[in-house]
């Protein structure tokens, strides 16, 4: 095969990417795929009664393309699109792509855009890849498929002719000859090949496809002159057509399929008359090894040192690493061997195999298993007879090892254990001692077991009847006799400090009670003494009287206090009378406490001064409470008058504006008497805010005589102010609103009812929804837009409420006649000479001087097609002046 042949041999797996490069490197090929696909599709629409004419157009609306893709699939598409629409035409080219792609086709770069748009290249590259799935890829000959295939079969089919020879499809079919002999091959009556010459191409050619379309039905899919006239043929379009070739000469291969098949049979056969020979003798030699070792392992005779043991065990190791390996991979391939052969043997209908007598695949496992059961027990026998060896040696080190840790843990304890070191230590160093002697204890006991291991382990040696046992017997008796004696010295000591430290707990007790009695007598005078020095912030009679009330109490309580600090101080004299009378060795003070008689007997002179002082500050401050109630009463009686007040008169104010009694200067006159009558309620509000600085002075923070506070009545007031202003302010907006708009009262009337009614929270204001109720039940038919479009107007802040007067603006401009942006640019087009742009001349020409400049300094320049120097836009102008746009 050529260099170029050896690039092409996975042609059929990558279609679109060679499909680019060959039309970049060969355009000519172009006319030669134009002409062989297009016969080819016509071979296979024929069937279904049509056919093509141009390749690249016939297929864009795909109807045709999902046709060739049934008939040469014989399977059913998805319905097509009758649609003459682009997206109709894509969609059908999808499905057939599709299909192409349910076949494991995959398609690089070709989209059905490509194809509707009439691509050549992309159409080409569509049908090589139809041809290659449908008629070329199912291609088989030994074991080679598709391209491949192909080319083997047009080798064995014109290997007898002389001058053919094969080798790629493009420049080895020039010469005609290699269609003439697959021609003459199969039919030879058809074609006298002996009169053919090679250098006649034409003639050659042209014979094979004449041939070819009369007798055998295969269309011409190409020209002579194009297949001569190139240097190279297109090697898709020689393909292609070889391939019907192919199909229509498949019958004939029967015969050579049949040679085939009994040469193969004949090669199954010897295979596996070898595979037999080959079990034979590896059996035989696998169970005469087996028949050596056995005995071998079953040798237990023992040795004496462990020198000779670890000898037997390193031999045996040496067998499993070096000898038995092998033998396992023979005995596994033994198997495999037998398994495949009698595979091969039931897949070519042959009997199954059968070995001679003992030598079966079970009578090899059977012998195995002997040796391996053989082999368990040799080794077994060898490990148990190192371990006892080794058990010995190391009962012998065990034993010397914890007997040292023992001598080393007792030496010193006889001495530890005879000391009197307890005669002069107090209370805490006799207890010290005495856990240290518990922790000793535990100690000894914990060492028990050791003692015990050593005993066993001294027995254990005797039983096996170790070497050195009487000087392992000598030791332990040592050891066993100094662990009795340490036992009688420990008991001893333990009843020396119990007696001892029963001595000093007396005295221990005594201590502890006074630390525990006089803690919190100390603790409740330093608590009684902060709680009388602590100043006091009240607010309210009933503060300072819970303060005289638990300041009573607290001196109820003095008597008890002094007969528990007498009884304090009597166990200390109990204390001092018990040192003098044993002479005890007492060091130091009361461990318990550093609280001595001398600050108890301070302290409570002190508390016993604090008393009167506090009594004297409780009185003074309920003096002053009494003041601040009174302040309180007096301030909360005109708060809640005026609060009530403020609130009455900002009802009565919303309902004037929401109700409709009389003209619009009707109620304008109304609001303007409630004005002068709430002004002239100020003096009262003054008087109110001197109470209010009276309190604020006297550092009072509630009352609980009114919910009033004068930050509310002052909101409330300025509020009133605000509230009756605003409402006379949109009352005489709406009269302006009316006498501009020419609206009568009726109409106010109307809006106004409209608006109370849909004012569904009575609040003066609109929410988005009532709004776009209240719009509905005026007759208003709009979609979201529109809504937005008059949201936009009335609520221009997007507060998502409308106010009375936006809802009257509105409802103004959609009933008055006024001018749109339409009209405006209708007269400014006037004025133009009916132009769609105005010059500045025209404008000063026909406005009033600062007209015309505002509209010169605002007006955009005209950029239409008919634009003049200095021609400006009116039509943008004229929307932005109604908000349409920006100015």
């Amino acid at each position: 095969m050529d260099h170029y042949d050896s690039q092409q041999t996975n042609d059929y797996m990558q279609p679109e990417e060679d499909w680019d490069r060959d039309l970049l490197l060969d355009p000519a090929w172009e006319k030669q795929q134009r002409k062989t696909f297009t016969a080819w599709c016509n071979s296979h629409l024929r069937k279904a009664g049509t056919q093509i004419e141009n390749i690249e157009e016939d297929f864009r609306d795909g109807l045709k393309l999902m046709l060739l893709l049934e008939v040469i699939s014989g399977e059913r598409l998805a319905k097509p699109e009758r649609g003459k629409m682009r997206v109709h035409k894509i969609s059908n080219v999808n499905k057939a792509l599709d299909f192409i792609a349910s076949k494991g086709v995959k398609l690089v770069s070709i989209g059905a855009e490509e194809i509707v748009d009439g691509n050549v290249k992309m159409t080409l590259g569509m049908i090589w890849t139809i041809i290659l799935r449908f008629a070329i890829q199912d291609i088989s000959v030994e074991e080679t498929s598709a391209k491949e295939g192909l080319l083997l079969w047009c080798q064995r089919k014109t290997a007898p002719y002389k001058n053919v020879n094969i080798q790629n499809f493009h420049i080895s079919w020039k010469d005609g000859l290699g269609f003439c002999a697959l021609i003459h091959r199969h039919r030879p009556e058809l074609i006298d090949y002996g009169k053919l010459r090679k250098d006649d191409p034409l003639t050659n050619l042209n014979t094979a496809f004449d041939v070819a379309e009369k007798y055998l039905d295969i269309p011409k899919m190409l020209d002579a002159e194009d297949i001569v006239g190139t240097a190279r043929p297109d090697e898709k379009a020689i393909m292609t057509y070889v391939s019907s070739f192919y199909h229509a000469f498949s019958g004939a291969q029967k015969a050579e399929t049949a040679a085939n098949r009994i040469c193969k049979v004949l090669a199954v056969n010897q295979e596996n008359e070898q595979l037999m020979e080959d079990y034979e003798k590896l059996a035989s030699d696998l169970l005469e090894w087996i028949r050596r070792t056995i005995p071998w392992l079953e040798n237990r005779a023992p040795e004496n040192t462990m020198h000779a043991m670890q000898q037997k065990l390193e031999d045996f190791r040496d067998y499993r690493r070096l000898h038995k390996p092998p033998k396992v991979q023979e005995k596994c391939q033994l198997e495999i061997n037998f398994n495949t052969l009698q595979t091969k043997l039931r897949l070519s209908n042959r009997p199954a195999f059968m070995p001679s007598e003992g030598r079966m695949v079970s009578d090899i496992n059977n012998a195995w298993g002997c040796l391996e059961q053989a082999e368990k027990g040799y080794e077994e026998w060898l490990l148990n007879e190192i371990r006892r060896l080794e058990r010995l040696d190391h009962l012998a080190e065990k034993f010397r090892q914890k007997a040292s840790i023992h001598e080393a843990w007792t030496d010193g304890k006889e001495a530890m254990l005879r000391q009197k070191d307890y005669e002069t230590a107090t209370l805490s160093e006799i207890k010290a001692l005495l856990k240290k002697h518990e922790a000793f204890e535990s100690d000894l006991a914990a060492h028990q077991d050791r003692v015990e291991q050593i005993a066993a382990i001294a027995q254990e040696l005797n039983e096996l009847d170790y070497y050195d046992s009487p000087s392992v017997n000598a030791r332990c008796q040592k050891i066993c006799d100094q662990w009795d004696n340490l036992g009688a010295l420990t008991q001893k000591r333990r009843e020396a400090l119990e007696r001892t430290e029963k001595l000093l707990e007396t005295i221990d007790q005594l201590y502890l009670e006074y630390a525990k009695r006089a803690a919190p007598f100390n603790n409740w005078m330093e608590g009684a003494m902060e709680d009388l020095q602590d100043t006091f912030i009240v607010h309210t009679i009933e503060e300072i009287q819970g303060l005289t009330t638990a300041h009573e109490q607290f001196k109820a309580t003095l008597p008890d206090a002094d007969k528990e600090r007498l009884a304090i101080l009597g166990i200390h004299n109990e204390v001092s009378k018990i040192v003098q009378t044993y002479h005890v060795n007492m060091a130091g003070t009361n461990p318990y406490t550093t609280i001595t008689p001398q600050e108890i007997n301070g302290k409570w002179d002190h508390v016993r001064q604090l008393v009167p002082r506090r009594d004297q500050a409780l009185t003074e401050e309920h003096a002053r409470q009494q003041h601040n109630e009174r302040l309180r009463k007096q301030f909360g009686a005109q708060a809640n008058v005026i609060g009530p007040w403020i609130q009455t008169k900002m009802e009565e104010i919303g309902r004037i504006s929401i109700e409709m009694h009389g003209t619009l200067e009707d109620q304008l006159s109304h609001l303007r008497q409630y004005e002068k009558s709430i002004v002239n309620y100020k003096p009262k509000i003054d008087q109110l805010e001197g109470d209010h600085q009276l309190i604020q002075e006297a550092l009072i923070f509630d009352n609980k005589h009114t919910n009033y506070t004068m930050e509310h009545i002052r909101v409330g007031w300025e509020q009133l102010l605000t509230t009756i202003a605003r409402t006379i302010n949109e009352v005489e907006n709406q009269i302006l609103t009316r006498d501009a708009k020419g609206i009568s009262q009726e109409q106010m009337n109307e809006f106004r009812a409209s608006f109370n009614h849909f004012d569904r929270k009575k609040t003066g204001m609109m929410d988005t929804d009532d709004f776009r109720a209240c719009l509905i039940s005026m007759g208003y038919n709009m979609g979201e837009a529109e809504f937005a479009r008059i949201m936009s107007i009335v609520d221009p802040n997007r507060l998502g409420v409308v106010t009375f007067q936006a809802f009257i603006d509105f409802m103004s401009r959609e009933t008055a006649d006024t001018d749109t942006a339409d009209q405006v640019m209708a007269s400014f087009k006037i004025l133009a000479g009916d132009k769609n742009y105005i010059t500045m001349d025209e404008l000063r020409r026909e406005l009033p001087p600062d007209q015309a400049e505002y509209c010169i300094a605002r007006m955009a320049p005209y950029a239409g097609p008919d634009a003049v120097p200095g021609a400006l836009d009116y039509m943008s102008f004229s929307t932005a002046l109604y908000g349409e746009s920006d100015l």
